[in-house]
């Protein structure tokens, strides 16, 4: 979850993953996530899918 993500509140992220049964990580970047902290996130993709394989 994008901890500076100002353009969808937080309570709004927090229940659809809670909805989804998502695994949640937190991530210091906004609410383009995918290029803030790219290693970040190809970390975490590389995590999900060793974690699905």
């Amino acid at each position: 979850m994008a901890t500076e993500d100002r353009n969808i509140p937080g309570r709004c992220r927090s229940s659809s993953a809670e909805r989804a049964k998502a695994t949640v990580v937190t991530v210091d970047a906004s609410h383009a996530v995918a290029v803030s902290p790219p290693c970040d996130v190809a970390r975490l993709v590389d995590e999900a899918v060793r974690a699905t394989a």
